[in-house]
């Protein structure tokens, strides 16, 4: 931004992206006789004009050449003569374009898609903009400062454009596509209450986590309950009679940590083979083998109930349920409406389906205060029950743009520079499990086609209707006025 900024005007030599040479004598301006006037003002006009592959001016207030060169040489008669300090430059360091020589046509004249700068006219640094080459440049003259000015307006507000456009195509999505909401929270404090409510955290848990901890839940009590059993045996000195028909064991053949654990393993999976068994010896074996019976059983109605609901979950039912890729504005009744397409893959149909969409835009309340991603109800037909669906075939859903509509002022054009994101959520109960499940999906306003409408994809066969699908996304252009649902 700086480098757009004027500068006062000093030596341009210092600016240069060549290396300096030393200087040399400078030219005197005026000539000695007319003749060599004549041929010198000939050949500056061969080569005095240079394009420039820039974008058009932004003002038509820009002086043209014949009248920089009038008042150039009005103000070289009228005002003493100059002596410009001149600057050597090698061929070697110039700029990989060539000029015009005599015998090469004169130059076309000014259009709309170039501009052409008097070359004897010093300027200031030019700073690339990102449709322009790399090649570095360098001028030793200067341009008048209003025009000077002028250009650097041109080039900051062809800067700021693509800029504006490529934020535009980075933004972060709310709502995924595939219903997947990018928000991710930080800083949780109080993560015991996590484990306060430790089956749904088991069952939030990713499939590589949850198998873990499935696992670990069952090797963590066989071991624990075998090293019990081990040290209890070795306490007695059963360890050390085994084999002896005279002394009465607590536990019967455990010798060694891995008999233990295996004794651990047959106890609580009731397997049992008969080499090990706890007898009435021992008080402290029997209340061991009960709690550890205790145990296995509440971990086996978690983990199993954690199972059966993780591979139940009806997230994976909401894969069948498609959206279209677009939403379309056109008229319906007369009416200008946003609508987009929904539809159910399965024969099994969604029990109770109910569709809703919020409007995600961030805006600035009049106290001042700026609420990021506001969230703003879209009415899809609430009070008339049109939000209910039956869900057999795809349907279109409507939401009529009127005076309670977010959409009220937006035209075709205002679409374009607006930024927001439609959440679109339906849920509905399966039928095969009785679950509740929902699906979501988002668009934002690069998503969303004026004067569009979408084609049908039901025909009637012998005996039952037909869904093509293939013509899910289709659409075709209608005639729409521009202009918001207000003016209209």
């Amino acid at each position: 931004m700086l480098a757009y900024l004027p500068r006062p005007p000093t030596d341009t030599s210092r600016y240069g992206t060549f290396p300096q040479k030393p200087e040399v004598p400078a030219v005197p301006v005026l000539l000695a006789d007319d003749s060599q006037q004549q041929a010198a003002s000939d050949a500056a006009e061969r080569w005095a004009l240079v394009p420039n592959d820039l974008s058009p001016p932004c003002s038509t207030d820009v002086p043209s050449e014949p009248a920089l060169l009038r008042s150039r040489a009005d103000s070289e008669a009228v005002t003493p003569t100059r002596r410009w300090p001149s600057v050597s430059i090698s061929a070697g360091d110039l700029p990989k374009h060539r000029r015009l020589s005599r015998h090469d046509p004169p130059p076309a004249p000014w259009d709309a898609t170039s501009r052409w700068y008097p070359q004897h006219a010093r300027s200031v640094p030019s700073i690339p903009s990102p449709a322009q080459s790399k090649m570095p440049t360098r001028s030793i003259f200067s341009i008048p400062a209003t025009e000077r000015l002028q250009t650097r307006r041109c080039k900051l507000m062809e800067d700021e454009r693509p800029l504006g456009l490529a934020s535009k195509q980075r933004r972060q999505r709310y709502v995924t596509k595939v219903g997947k909401c990018q928000v991710n929270l930080g800083n949780i404090q109080e993560k015991k209450r996590f484990l306060s409510d430790i089956f749904t955290t088991i069952v939030d848990l990713k499939y590589r986590w949850f198998l873990f901890v499935f696992m670990m839940c069952y090797i963590v009590t066989w071991v624990v309950f075998g090293t019990i059993y081990f040290f209890d045996a070795w306490i007695r000195g059963d360890v050390n009679h085994i084999g002896d028909p005279e002394w009465k064991a607590c536990i019967e053949n455990v010798d060694n940590f891995i008999s233990a654990l295996l004794f651990s393993v047959e106890s609580q999976r009731t397997i049992g083979y008969g080499s090990r068994l706890v007898t009435a010896n021992c008080a402290e074996g029997i209340i061991l083998l009960m709690a550890q019976s205790i145990i296995g059983s509440m971990i086996d109605a978690l983990m199993v109930g954690c199972m059966f609901v993780k591979i139940s979950r009806p997230k994976k039912r909401a894969q069948t349920l498609i959206f279209s890729k677009n939403c379309v504005i056109s008229h319906r009744d007369e009416k200008l409406c946003l609508m987009f397409r929904i539809g159910d893959l399965r024969e099994s149909h969604m029990v109770d389906a109910k569709i809703r969409a919020k409007l995600i835009k961030s805006r600035q309340t009049k106290e001042g205060e700026f609420i990021p991603l506001e969230q703003s109800e879209l009415n899809l037909g609430y009070d008339t029950g049109e939000d209910r669906l039956f869900l057999v075939e795809p349907q279109i859903i409507c939401h009529v743009i009127n005076q309670g509509s977010p959409f009220w002022d937006m035209s075709a054009e205002s679409l374009k520079r607006e930024q927001f994101e439609i959440i679109i959520i339906f849920e509905g109960i399966v039928e095969a499990t009785g679950m509740t499940c929902q699906a979501r999906t988002s668009y934002t306003e690069d998503e969303i086609l004026w004067g569009y409408r979408f084609e049908p994809c039901m025909s009637l066969e012998k005996g039952a209707f037909r869904v093509d699908y293939s013509r899910f996304e289709l659409t075709f252009e209608v005639q729409t006025p521009a202009a918001s649902a207000k003016e209209m």
